[in-house]
């Protein structure tokens, strides 16, 4: 009797166990309820933004003076940071061993063409003498070849002059074009080598040169900007300068790169900005920013519907009666919308609220959609 009631209670126990585990299957079948979210749904919408990307300042000529002959320092003719013309004098060498050498070379030629002059006068009378068989003919020959030789002694000489000459001449340093001179870094009294002793840097001011890498997929784009005449006019290229304060002056697309750089993808790109003022200096860092006019192909959403996954976007993209993760490329943002680049579709109905909350195909129920209007997108709007 006693082990009979223990196999009732035993299958008692079972039969609740059973009970439990089925409740718990049950529940994971069915799910997590669905959720009530808001949502946008995309439309085109006519915004004037601006893309931005670093970029460098560049001077349109530069150049690194280094000396042509060897020698000491004996003057400095400018100041450091001066604007200069070309053809001024920058430097000048210790001229007296050059000058020494141009008078010695300037005097072997005097020799030289005395010389030829005398050969001539011998050649000259030989040859006639020949005429009337009063010479031996190996003396004419003779003749004939001292001038020959006279002739290419004073080709010589002539050589050597313009050599001493073209030293003399570059122990003044002289500007190459009109630019900025920079800090010399040198002293008079320094001993310079030619071709190695770097004594400063020029370089052109106005204008400069702003160049930027940008993605290969844009270069149709810059291909268009570059034929259109009127992108100066309308002012499509602009720069912030490193404080955040706006550029004065705009610029106009010089040119794309040759290549493509295989290993970044990217292009690189030129912009000529005027510098009358003397504001953009090599080497300065800025944002270039390119004015884009989106017309029917801009599609705008709220911002608040974007998630951030290590440096890429997603948003969710209701489909039927569920949601669906979708990663996008995103532009300049315009208040509280943003550019969708990459990755949206006119009509897609994009969740607005919640979405942290939210799980690829997890189940919602949609709520009445946002009437968010878009005056921060209307034209002449920019990002800051």
């Amino acid at each position: 009797m006693k082990s009979i009631l223990i196999a009732a209670g035993g299958a008692g126990l079972c039969a609740i166990a059973l009970s439990s585990c089925g409740g718990q299957s049950s529940a994971e079948l069915k799910g997590p309820p669905p959720m009530s979210v808001a949502y946008y749904q995309i439309d085109t919408a006519r915004a004037t933004y601006f893309d931005q990307y670093p970029a460098t300042v560049f001077a349109l000529n530069q150049v690194d003076i280094r000396p042509e002959v060897s020698g000491y320092l004996t003057n400095i003719y400018f100041t450091d940071g001066a604007h200069v013309k070309k053809g001024q004098k920058l430097y000048g060498i210790d001229p007296q061993h050059y000058q020494a050498a141009y008078d010695v070379a300037r005097a072997n030629l005097a020799v030289a063409r005395s010389n030829q002059v005398k050969s001539q006068q011998d050649a000259d009378r030989y040859s006639d003498l020949a005429k009337e068989d009063a010479v031996a003919r190996q003396t004419l020959d003779h003749a004939q070849a001292d001038l020959q030789a006279a002739n290419m002694q004073v080709g010589a000489a002539q050589a050597s002059l313009k050599s001493a000459e073209t030293d003399l001449r570059y122990s003044i340093i002289v500007a190459p074009f009109d630019c900025t001179i920079g800090i010399s870094l040198v002293k008079i009294g320094s001993a310079v080598v030619a071709g190695q002793t770097l004594l400063n840097t020029v370089s052109s001011n106005d204008p400069m040169a702003v160049d930027c890498a940008v993605d290969e997929k844009q270069i149709p784009r810059f291909n268009a900007l570059l034929q259109n005449k009127k992108a100066l006019q309308d002012s499509v290229f602009s720069m912030v300068l490193p404080d955040g304060t706006p550029y004065s002056y705009p610029g106009a697309l010089s040119f794309l790169d040759r290549a493509v750089d295989p290993l970044t993808g990217t292009i690189r790109v030129r912009i000529i900005f005027p510098n009358p003022g003397g504001v953009l200096k090599p080497g300065l860092t800025c944002n270039l920013r390119v004015r884009t006019m989106s017309g029917a192909g801009g599609l705008l959403f709220p911002y608040a519907a974007v998630i951030e996954q290590m440096g890429e976007y997603f948003v969710f993209v209701v489909n039927g009666n569920k949601v669906t993760q979708k990663r996008v490329i995103i532009g300049t943002r315009l208040g509280s919308m943003v550019v969708a680049k990459e990755g949206l579709s006119v009509g897609d109905k994009i969740v607005t609220e919640g979405v942290q909350k939210l799980r690829d195909n997890a189940p919602v129920i949609l709520k009445e959609p946002e009437k968010e209007q878009l005056a921060s997108a209307s034209p002449g709007t920019t990002n800051r």
